[in-house]
């Protein structure tokens, strides 16, 4: 929301690129859309301004400064050895317990307003503990479409503005055959060569593919893709994803970090750079895909109800992923949970910067040690 908030000020109100009708249909399109919102909405920006190529420098300039600071961070890390149990990685791992919380409460608030969504949620998380898999977790969707379908009551359709951006349909038809044959390609072509490569990017490109309803959804799906094969340790995934929330810029150049920290080549800047293009592919293919064709989508009843649904589900996956791994993980005393109650309140509450609470909970998670 604040990202959003940025580029109104800047390309609506200062720079006058877009009206405040064709920012709030852009805003709807990519809401729309799987995969990090706020990314999408400059890539489309810069679409509006400059074709493909100004969609590629809006990605660039909006993704590389957060990119850099997390390889650099994962460089740090490495040149410290091994931190082990190190009581200021641990603190990081408390914050995110907070930083999670506090997304599944708002994004509760906001796309489980009603029982039936509450309860949609309250499946989804059961799904993805039961199944603790990819599976799991791309049931837990599809069950939250197929519900949001056929029991959620229609809405009215948002007024439209077309935007100036023309996509022809001979590309973006191929976009979104090359969405759909990646998303059902890639892990078969990693089964059956083996090839690790082709496994990083399957899982990292799945992930890019399945985020719908906030960026924190990214955790469980590039949990679910790194940790289990042994590539990142866990306390390492969760000390990262911890340390995101004091970095500008989207939070899906996280996959920066894991693909710096990767046990296995390739790692390093070579590992951040593949793992980041991977999960930025999907959002450009599905955005040359989806354009032409919004116009028609967003007045079908049934695709806004699927798309409610789906939103009510990833509240539940989230939900899930606050338990495991990042409570199992973290909470281990009662000077964590304390910890963690603090950081929760003054996120939530007192509105603090997650900057301030990421370094006070590295500070106290150092004295506790």
């Amino acid at each position: 929301m604040a990202h959003l908030g940025y580029f109104r000020a800047e390309f609506v109100e200062r720079r006058g690129w877009l009206s405040e009708a064709a920012f709030a249909d852009i805003v709807a399109l990519c809401q729309f859309l799987p995969g990090p919102a706020s990314s999408q909405v400059g890539i489309t920006i810069g679409m509006t301004r400059g074709g493909l190529s100004g969609g590629a420098a809006a990605w660039l300039g909006f993704t590389l400064p957060s990119a850099l600071l997390m390889v650099g961070f994962a460089y740090g890390l490495a040149a410290l050895g091994d931190p082990g149990q190190a009581g200021w990685l641990h603190g990081l791992k408390i914050v995110a317990v907070a930083v999670v919380a506090g997304a599944v409460w708002s994004m509760a608030r906001t796309l489980c307003p009603d029982r039936p969504r509450v309860t949609l949620a309250l499946a989804a998380a059961l799904i993805a503990l039961l199944v603790p898999s990819a599976a799991g977790q791309i049931g837990a969707i599809v069950l939250g479409a197929i519900a949001g379908r056929l029991l959620l009551p229609a809405e009215t359709a948002p007024e439209h503005v077309a935007l100036t951006l023309r996509i022809p349909r001979g590309l973006a038809l191929s976009s979104l055959a090359a969405f759909f044959v990646l998303l059902f390609g890639l892990p078969a072509l990693a089964a059956a060569t083996g090839n690790h490569v082709a496994a990083l990017v399957s899982g990292f490109y799945r992930a890019g593919a399945l985020v719908f309803g906030g960026g924190h959804v990214i955790l469980p799906l590039l949990q679910r893709a790194v940790v289990p094969p042994g590539w990142v340790p866990n306390d390492l995934f969760l000390a990262g994803y911890g340390a995101a929330q004091a970095l500008p810029g989207p939070l899906s150049t996280f996959a920066a970090f894991l693909g710096a920290v990767m046990r296995q080549a390739p790692s390093g800047w070579l590992g951040g750079l593949i793992c980041v293009i991977a999960i930025y592919l999907p959002s450009f293919l599905l955005l040359l895909g989806a354009l032409p064709f919004w116009d028609a989508l967003r007045r079908r009843a049934a695709i806004r109800g699927a798309l409610r649904g789906v939103n009510a589900a990833v509240v539940g996956l989230l939900l899930a992923a606050l338990y495991m791994p990042v409570w199992t993980s973290a909470i281990l005393r009662p000077a964590d949970f304390a910890l963690a109650l603090t950081a929760f309140v003054l996120l939530t509450a007192w509105r603090v910067a997650p900057w301030l609470a990421v370094l006070g909970g590295a500070a106290w998670g150092a004295l506790l040690g």
